[in-house]
């Protein structure tokens, strides 16, 4: 602890004045001393000195619905890059919207300049993200890259390529798609695929992303998904809860502690692998609601996201169950 120099009583009543005028009169520093008598720098020099010997004591005060201590506390609790919490109110269903509001304002500015983005092809928050955004211009974005394959019925696919192409959009970078399903029959399918040069080319290009954006699911698909197809059937549903699945990114499942879980369905997903998503330089996570809480505990832990933006109730549950 900083112990206070010893100042004389005339000395502390000046620092005062100082500060009163500085502080509650808005009176410039030059002002000051052409009032005092003083010079500009000792003025300056007695300002700092007030501040030293508790006479100002500085105090930020959060507006309402701003959760900056929460944000940094969770950033050094999980190890985050870079936390944003989202005040969506208390109903539910408003969750998604503010979410989807706010992270795009977000990225409105964290996305300008890099050259290379990444964004799955399913998910409700990062659609109400890239839906409340708007076309910036040059950005300095080179590529919008789909880096997995589309979920549900093959009649619905066709969305899968929606968040790529407009985010690609506003961008003003060229879109590119990972035409395939994201989850496949077989090994053996996914193999055949692989073997197609504009599929292994898309794939090639996950190693050089810049950035990559993702929703965080949890194992009760989302609605969605419900009414696109639900991709995942009842005996994989099976295996992985019984292989303590709690979540995924990008179809890529992980427990409680986000350690990965290689079920059956490894060989089978058509996109990003665990490695090129833990390489990729950062990673953005977009996901809120008290059913994701597992999911997004446990992505943070395990390093699947380095940066999240989540709702103040689910921050809240992180802070206090980390």
């Amino acid at each position: 602890m900083t112990v206070p120099p010893v100042t004389s009583t005339d000395q502390l009543r000046l620092m005062a004045k100082i500060a009163r005028l500085y502080h509650q009169g808005n009176v410039k520093q030059p002002e000051i001393a052409a009032r005092l008598g003083l010079s500009q720098a000792r003025v300056s020099r007695l300002l700092k000195q007030a501040e030293t010997v508790g006479i100002v004591k500085t105090t930020v005060h959060m507006p309402l619905g701003v959760y900056a201590d929460l944000e940094e506390q969770l950033e050094e609790r999980y190890g985050l890059r870079e936390v944003m919490v989202v005040d969506t109110g208390d109903e539910t269903e408003h969750v998604i919207p503010a979410l989807g509001a706010s992270a795009a304002s977000y990225l409105e500015t964290a996305l300008v300049g890099v050259e290379c983005i990444g964004i799955s092809s399913w998910s409700e928050t990062l659609l109400a993200t890239v839906n409340a955004m708007r076309p910036l211009g040059k950005s300095g974005t080179r590529q919008v890259i789909q880096v997995l394959g589309g979920l549900g019925r093959p009649s619905s696919q066709a969305h899968a390529t929606t968040l790529t192409e407009r985010l690609a959009y506003y961008l003003g970078a060229q879109a590119v798609f990972l035409p395939v399903p994201g989850v496949v029959h077989s090994a053996g399918v996914s193999q055949n695929l692989l073997e197609d040069p504009g599929v292994a080319s898309v794939f090639a290009s996950f190693d050089h992303l810049s950035l990559v954006l993702v929703g965080i699911g949890s194992l009760n698909p989302s609605r969605l998904i419900r009414e696109s197809g639900n991709v995942i059937s009842d005996q994989d549903l099976r295996a992985l809860h019984e292989a303590g699945a709690v979540g995924d990114v990008c179809q890529r499942f992980f427990d409680v502690n986000g350690g990965y879980i290689e079920t059956v369905m490894h060989d089978r997903v058509m996109g990003i692998s665990p490695e090129q998503l833990k390489r990729t330089p950062r990673r953005v996570g977009i996901a809120g609601g008290s059913s994701k809480f597992d999911a997004i505990r446990a992505a943070a832990r395990g390093g699947w996201i380095d940066t999240l933006i989540t709702d103040q109730h689910v921050a809240g549950r992180l802070l206090q169950e980390g």
